[in-house]
């Protein structure tokens, strides 16, 4: 099981690789370091048709210590940036999605829904409001919310998006893109249109003058600036064995396993409490000292903790540790939801899961934290939880029963380079 909006980044791209013979390289974990692995494995001597003519890290750069850290190519004038479409198949036409129109959000859901799937069994079911929330931050542009349309049956085949967002590389905040559900319809993966979605909507992201943009892939595309792997905790461990994600272990009984994954009835941190309107100015406060120590992370201010942070039901949770003695805001974390569908399946047809977003601990122990997520998510239905290892989330994951998933996430900047690349540990992004 893994992030389902990795899943629906660059599969499209994968199979038009496939159909131009480009060989993908399988992920490496042997290696002891991020840099190590990409040493050690079959990238560095592949090709990438697409990824190569674009101004993204290479593997062939990876010992060149002369190149600067930066901008790989420099900005020009918005007028001297392409003003037309670039051009489709003559049976396709491009569109702008209105996720405010509920014709045209029911429109992606279903879309989504029945061509972004892992291995064709298990379906991800991003909710409408999930989508709206996902592609309508502070300031976003509706003109980034990219389709393609049949000419004559007006059908959706294809789809991709953007949203702004602020990210500090180091120690300069850049403006970028935020690159996110890329998915083409599954008769039509040959047929080139991922790397054309990519262009065009690299062409209207040049149009507002911004440059640089952060995607994720289950694939190696290039030279990614890290690695990271989902990890995942049983909620409800009976379901997801009777659903079939998961199996009862070696000489392990059903009854044991609800056992071991047992949680208690309610948080043990004193002061713990979900967030509040209130609480926006001191979330942002606690998010900009914590955020500073991660080589590259999310530039918040309060119209995105307002946004992304504040909890909406059935989309983002959010909890915070309020000091009994200062009533300070001391410790935040949050998670997001996103179901799957399981087709055919007689007993459950849904699993709901929580992806852990954004955590902060100062006072109160990481894992101790984190317990308490997985104590309300799973008062609230939850069947399984998962986290990534970025940030300090390592801490936590085995002392917590939580268990690797399959696959990595490769996390990448486009028209950016880092000299090095970064540990997990190092990341504080979430796309």
């Amino acid at each position: 099981m893994s992030d389902p909006k990795v899943n629906a980044v660059e599969d499209a791209l994968v199979a038009d690789a496939k159909s131009s013979q480009i060989q993908l390289a399988k992920d490496d974990t042997s290696g002891g370091t991020i840099l190590g692995r990409l040493l050690q494995c079959q990238c560095c001597s592949m090709t990438h048709k697409f990824w190569e003519t674009q101004p993204v890290g290479q593997f062939k750069d990876i010992q060149d210590t002369s190149l600067p850290e930066g901008p790989i190519e420099p900005a020009t004038l918005v007028s001297e940036v392409k003003q037309e479409p670039y051009n489709l198949l003559g049976q396709f036409e491009w569109t702008i999605c209105d996720v405010n129109s509920d014709d045209v959000c029911s429109e992606m859901y279903n879309f989504l829904k029945e061509n972004n799937s892992e291995g064709g069994y298990i379906k991800y079911n991003y909710s409408r409001e999930y989508l709206r929330w996902a592609l309508c931050p502070p300031g976003y542009y509706q003109s980034w919310h990219i389709g393609v349309r049949v000419k004559t049956s007006k059908k959706l085949v294809a789809f991709i998006s953007g949203v702004p967002t602020r990210i500090r590389v180091r120690d300069e905040v850049v403006k970028m893109a935020k690159i996110n559900f890329l998915c083409v319809h599954k008769k039509l993966r040959s047929k080139g249109l991922a790397p054309l979605m990519i262009k065009e909507l690299t062409r209207r992201v040049h149009l507002q003058n911004i440059w640089q943009a952060a995607y994720t892939s289950r694939h190696i595309l290039s030279r990614p600036v890290t690695s990271c792997r989902y990890w995942v905790r049983m909620l409800n461990p009976k379901k997801l064995i009777d659903a079939g994600l998961t199996r009862l272990r070696d000489r392990m009984t059903m009854s044991r396993t609800v056992k071991l994954y047992k949680l208690p009835d309610a948080p043990i941190t004193p002061g713990f409490r979900e967030m509040e309107r209130r609480d926006v100015p001191a979330v942002t406060e606690l998010l900009k000292n914590y955020l500073c120590q991660f080589g590259v992370a999310t530039d918040f201010d309060e119209n995105d903790v307002k946004h992304w942070l504040l909890p909406r039901e059935n989309i983002i949770d959010s909890y915070l540790v309020v000091s009994p003695e200062t009533h300070d805001v001391t410790d935040f974390c949050s998670f997001y939801t996103n179901s799957t569908t399981i087709p055919g399946n007689r007993k459950y047809t849904t699993v709901k899961g929580a992806y852990s977003y954004c955590n902060v601990s100062t006072l109160t122990s990481l894992p101790q934290l984190m317990n308490d997520a997985l104590i309300v998510s799973k008062q609230k239905g939850f069947d399984v939880f998962y986290a990534s290892d970025v940030m300090q989330n390592e801490s936590f994951l085995k002392e917590l029963r939580f268990y690797p998933g399959c696959g990595q996430v490769h996390y990448y900047l486009y028209n950016y380079r880092l000299r090095n690349a970064l540990k997990p540990s190092e990341l504080r992004i979430v796309l």
